[in-house]
């Protein structure tokens, strides 16, 4: 086992060869946290004796599985002695398991001793995993933990952090760690990327910044407007609201409800945004699926993205049955929160965008409401409904500015011996 290898960049050899007990690390994108996690399972198993466990946990199981599992098949050839995908279940060589986990399925932690546990993507992750299910998993082999993440504002995780930077408590340790510091990345990519992402979004994912969204999230300069373009194609996503609230609006006059929104945009081949329109009212399930369709039929959008949930589950009965009689089909895509708050999903999908001029307004269409709900956004008591529909458009019409790097070149370090 001295003979084994791992190849570590700079930063990853710093906090690997730290002995601290709890280690919090805050890393932009692409900056190598899913290598330095694998090789930390990896290392931690083969030290311990056989029928001991070390966790892997992300936020749901299904990215357990993509981001770690084929890491930890590949950079573990050597010393795996089983793997089974089904269970996400991982035997070394000496007879330590390693489990890859999500913890949207918090029961599956419990019962099991650990000696290390890695926690990735922690800004995604509820706390009580870790407070309730993990911690305690730890305590009687007094095993160590890494919190590994890209911040989404100053939640859990930014705790945590501040804990490790304060020197209260010398069982925890944090560090920072950009973008920048993976020497693999072309910095042109990085000067790329700052060019066409807000600034919120660049401070977090590339700078790895704590930052929250804040006030004056829009600003009026950068809505533009313009006609519509000659090629794209049309994608319709729906904010909905609560029908049944609509019955009650006239017994309760002063409540101001939630309006379900649909937003219509063509999306050009360079990625570029042009809203034809965003309808929106409080109407009941039945006017709610009239209109859906009359949209469907007025632009044959190649997909029509609806929120999964309760809300969708009961109108799509409806929306299917006037498909049918009407003879106007779409293909119909859930849209998800993507472990994301709604100002987060908004600021994400919009900001950028309007900042750098890839959303156009038609000019032909009154945007007052919406413009309010913009430039006020986030506001307590304003509604969003608008604004939150056409950020669904994201999920439908898909354009990357991350940019994959082939991971090579690396340079070799013993981490066993040290050296």
């Amino acid at each position: 086992m001295s003979d084994l290898n791992f190849s570590l960049l700079p930063w990853q050899e710093e906090v690997f060869k730290d002995k601290t007990r709890f280690k919090v690390i805050a890393a932009g994108r692409r900056c190598g946290k899913s290598r330095m996690a694998a090789v930390t399972l990896l290392i931690e198993a083969l030290k311990c004796p056989a029928g001991s466990a070390v966790l892997y946990v992300a936020p749901t199981n299904g990215q357990a599985r993509q981001i770690i599992w084929q890491v930890l098949m590949e950079l573990g050839r050597e010393v795996i002695q089983n793997a089974h995908i089904n269970n996400q279940d991982i035997t070394t060589i000496n007879g330590a398991t390693i489990y890859v986990r999500g913890a949207d399925r918090p029961d599956t932690l419990r019962g099991v001793s650990l000696t290390y546990a890695v926690l990735d993507e922690v800004a995604d992750i509820k706390p009580e995993a870790w407070e309730q299910v993990i911690r305690a998993s730890l305590s009687d082999k007094k095993g160590r933990a890494m919190f590994i993440g890209t911040p989404k504002g100053r939640n859990w995780f930014y705790d945590l952090y501040k804990l490790g930077q304060s020197e209260d408590d010398s069982d925890w340790k944090s560090w920072h760690f950009t973008t920048k510091d993976n020497p693999l990345i072309d910095p042109t990519e990085i000067e790329s990327a700052k060019k066409t992402l807000s600034t919120f979004a660049f401070k977090q994912e590339y700078m790895a910044s704590f930052t929250n969204a804040g006030s004056n999230v829009f600003k009026e300069e950068w809505i533009k407007y313009g006609e519509e373009p000659q090629h794209g194609s049309y994608y319709l996503a729906i904010d909905l609201a609560g029908f049944e609230e609509v019955a009650k609006q006239a017994a309760n006059s002063k409540k101001r409800l939630d309006q379900t929104a649909i937003a219509v945009v063509k999306v050009t081949d360079d990625g570029k945004w042009f809203v034809k329109e965003i309808v929106f009212g409080r109407w009941d399930i039945r006017e709610t699926a009239a209109t859906i369709l009359m949209k469907m039929r007025d632009y044959r959008p190649l997909a029509v993205g609806i929120e999964r949930g309760a809300l969708k589950n009961a109108v799509l009965p409806y929306l299917s049955d006037l498909m049918r009689k009407n003879n106007v089909y779409s293909h119909i895509v859930d849209l998800t929160h993507g472990n994301r708050k709604k100002a987060d999903r908004i600021i994400w999908s919009l900001q950028g965008r309007f900042e750098h001029g890839r959303i156009v307004l038609n000019s032909e269409e009154d945007w007052d409401e919406f413009k309010d709900q913009l430039l006020l956004f986030p506001a307590i008591g304003v509604h969003d409904d608008l604004p939150d529909a056409l950020s669904y458009i994201d999920q439908l019409a898909v354009t990357s500015y991350f940019v994959e790097t082939e991971e090579d070149e690396w340079e070799p370090v013993d981490i066993i011996s040290g050296v």
